[in-house]
């Protein structure tokens, strides 16, 4: 039997982040885009200094004199498809790190950035090791403690998510987007938008797969774990090992597999297999 009815739909609308360091006034000031992203309206500010931050061309909240949407205005809530972020005088900032042949979008976020070599050589340090650890229980946990804090998942089915989280499991920050990247963005952006450029006690836990650009994010903030609910690619486990970060994928509650830095996890010698590749299959 055939039902009509209404269903409720993620939004996705583009939104360009420009860049500025010259003039003291706003109508005055020469911009620069430095890209243009597919991403789900809300939180733009910090989709827009998290997506900065993360490639390293925005190093502290203190390189920034202000952040502003603009453009014209639509729905509801008067979204605006550009944001803006005046740095302060002197702030001096690479945009060629960014002029390559890509097209990015919600799904598939900075395409064409395959080379470690590239991010070696870009000022990005190894995550220190502060000697905390967490219980595999805990990790275990974190899926269901982040599907909890998605309202708009709810109502739609079509977001991903991204969570920050304390070491007792406490969530701090959960941001939902149509792109995975977005919504790292989003968490990492309202992190340095709060005065937190780095965040050595806590966990990015991401609802889909580890690519190299989630592990560069995590990287940038430098936070030591990365927890996805997806598989890690080959090249996101040689960033996450050579940076120092606990990289942690296929997370569910029966169970995870780590593929670097298992000294943050407590974990029960009946517990776990070694398996062939060097990676602790957790059951």
């Amino acid at each position: 039997m055939r039902e009509e009815r209404s269903d409720q739909l993620a939004l996705e609308e583009p939104l360009e982040i420009q860049l500025s360091t010259e003039g003291t006034v706003q109508s005055a000031r020469a911009w620069k885009t430095a890209a243009i992203t597919m991403r789900t309206p809300g939180q733009d500010r910090e989709l827009a200094v998290g997506f900065l931050f993360g490639e390293g061309i925005v190093r502290s909240v203190r390189e920034i004199e202000t952040v502003y949407s603009s453009g014209a205005r639509y729905g509801e809530q008067e979204w605006q498809n550009r944001v803006r972020v005046a740095l302060k005088p002197g702030t001096e900032f690479d945009l060629s790190r960014l002029e390559r042949n890509f097209y990015m979008s919600s799904s598939c976020g900075v395409c064409g950035k395959t080379s470690l070599e590239a991010l070696l050589t870009s000022g990005f340090k190894p995550v220190a090791d502060a000697g905390w650890k967490i219980s595999e229980h805990l990790v275990q946990s974190l899926p269901e403690r982040l599907r909890k804090a998605q309202p708009v998942f709810d109502q739609t089915g079509g977001l991903h998510a991204a969570g920050l989280f304390g070491l007792e499991g406490e969530a701090l920050l959960v941001r939902e987007d149509v792109g995975r990247h977005n919504a790292v963005d989003k968490v990492v952006g309202a992190r340095v938008l709060a005065g937190h450029d780095q965040n050595p006690a806590q966990i990015l836990l991401v609802s889909g797969r580890a690519s190299f650009e989630l592990v560069q994010k995590t990287v940038a903030a430098g936070i030591p774990m990365l927890v996805a609910v997806g598989a890690p690619s080959s090249l996101a486990v040689q960033l996450a090992q050579e940076f120092g970060i606990t990289l942690v994928g296929f997370t569910k509650a029966s169970g995870f597999n780590i593929y670097t830095g298992a000294q943050r996890i407590e974990i029960g010698s009946e517990t776990f297999v070694s398996q062939a590749d060097g990676t602790l299959a957790v059951h």
